[in-house]
């Protein structure tokens, strides 16, 4: 049999990722903050994209970005406010009202500022840490070159509790210094501001603050350094055995502990950043009845450059590529836009859909939250799971009870017998507020949570209240317990 090459047609059919699909999936999935940076971007690197002012004639056969639904423009009047030049606003800055004037003979500065005058750390542009704070504090220690390597090194690896990740052997190899010198660093380092900092764990911690306070023989002391485990499960009469004490004197003691001193000297320095959240959607209650509007604030309105608009109809003389160029930036202007229109009126979709499904969520709360999967919602506006998914995600609507991501809707069901299924997001919140109305000298149990559930018709097991115990971050019983 001989081998050789042929040619064969072979028609088939495929699904196609294109441009425009990825570029609608792309601004589908952002959350809110990502999208405003993606528009800015594109307006930057687009020609064929402009910006219109909100009160604006957008024109008949111009595309905009306004709301779900693409409008027409109108015409307005003409504004004949006479313009206002920035000198006439912008006063001249005086540069000494932000520096420090120091004055060595009298204070610290020569004139009290005003309480709203701007200090100088508001124009940094990194927070300063723990790390930055110590390092101000070591400055003024008499440590030579060795040594502060050493204090650097061990400053380095405190983790954002405040405490010492590294053991004094790994210091010495690291360091190359002899374990003398190593402990004496460590000392200078717990030292310094705040109490408690460069402990090895939180008994450690207590101990050295309360070292600081002058209570390093007291009953507290004590305590924190011998007993810590039987004070984190509230038990008393095992410190008062092991103490000698009575048990007025302990629960003093402890009631000194857990107010006056903290656990973690290092989380008020953590330079962890916070992550706001801009709601996507709004869901207001208006004459009686919940109302879905798109948060638009920050949205420019986008049309097709007129411009080139005009230039590609009046450039006869223009040669092919720069026509090839203006269409094609036009033509990417276009689909831009459209995207944008389209990812407005999914979430609409999307979140109109949830408001039927969760009217009792809206008017009750989240003890009357049913159960809801991706699928429900897919089918009732006849779109994808998947787009649903992507809609849902790092998406965040505002209503009257709070602010909730778009998935906090979606749960999974918890069947009842004889009665509609309840939503597990709806039980944890039951759960929560039967921990609230607890009493505090006899909270309940995880099995007693489950046996009260089972009075209302709900069977869930102890091991899954205690899930979801967990999952609201509420402590056992146990550390829940006050002594009387």
């Amino acid at each position: 049999m001989a081998l050789e090459l042929r040619q064969q047609l072979k028609l088939t059919q495929k699904l196609v990722m294109t441009p425009q699909l990825r570029l609608a999936i792309k601004l589908l999935q952002m959350n809110r903050l990502e999208l405003g940076d993606a528009l800015q971007a594109e307006i930057e690197k687009n020609p064929g994209l402009e910006e219109v002012e909100r009160n604006q004639d957008v024109g008949e056969n111009q595309q905009s970005l306004s709301s779900t639904v693409e409008q027409k423009g109108e015409q307005i009047e003409q504004d004949h406010t006479a313009q206002v030049k920035a000198e006439d606003t912008i006063p001249e800055t005086n540069w000494e009202d932000y520096a420090n004037t120091f004055d060595s003979n009298v204070s610290f500065s020569q004139e009290t500022p005003p309480a709203d005058a701007p200090s100088q750390f508001d124009f940094i542009s990194e927070k300063p840490g723990l790390l930055a704070y110590l390092q101000w504090q070591l400055a003024h220690s008499e440590l030579d070159s060795d040594e502060w390597d050493t204090a650097l090194f061990i400053a380095g690896n405190l983790n954002h509790y405040g405490f010492l990740e590294c053991s004094l052997e790994e210091v010495m190899e690291a360091t190359k210094c002899d374990h003398d010198s190593a402990e004496y660093i460590l000392e200078v380092i717990q030292d310094l501001d705040p109490p408690g900092i460069a402990a090895r764990d939180v008994s450690e911690s207590l101990s050295l603050q309360l070292e600081r306070m002058g209570m390093k023989n007291s009953l507290a002391c004590e305590i924190v350094e011998k007993h810590l485990d039987f004070m984190q499960t509230r038990n008393y009469k095992a410190i008062c055995q092991a103490t000698g004490r009575k048990r007025a004197e302990v629960v003093k003691a402890i009631e000194f502990i857990t107010t006056e001193l903290t656990p973690y000297p290092g989380l008020p320095y953590s330079t962890d950043a916070t992550n706001y959240i801009v709601p996507d959607v709004y869901v207001r209650k208006i004459d009686g009845e919940f109302v879905v509007h798109l948060n638009e604030e920050d949205i420019p309105n986008l049309k097709l450059s007129s411009g080139l608009q005009e230039l590609l109809q009046s450039g006869e003389d223009m040669d092919k590529s720069s026509k090839k160029y203006i269409k094609e930036k036009l033509k990417d202007a276009g689909w831009f836009i459209k995207s944008l229109h389209q990812r407005q009126r999914t979430i609409f979709k999307v979140m109109d859909s949830i408001l039927k499904f969760q009217s009792d969520f809206f008017e009750h709360g989240a003890t009357k939250l049913k159960p809801l999967i991706l699928r429900d919602v897919a089918e009732d506006i006849e779109m994808h799971e998947s787009t649903i998914s992507r809609v849902t995600s790092n998406k965040y609507v505002h209503t009257p009870l709070g602010i909730y991501e778009l998935k906090y809707f979606f749960s999974t069901a918890i069947p009842r017998q004889g009665a509609e299924a309840l939503a597990a997001e709806s039980i944890r919140e039951r759960i929560r507020k039967m921990i609230q109305e607890e009493d505090p000298y006899k909270p309940l149990s995880d099995n007693s949570i489950s046996l009260k559930l089972k009075e209302n018709n709900i069977e869930i097991a102890r091991r899954t209240v205690a899930k979801y115990r967990e999952q609201l971050k509420i402590l056992p019983v146990k550390h829940r317990r006050k002594p009387r």
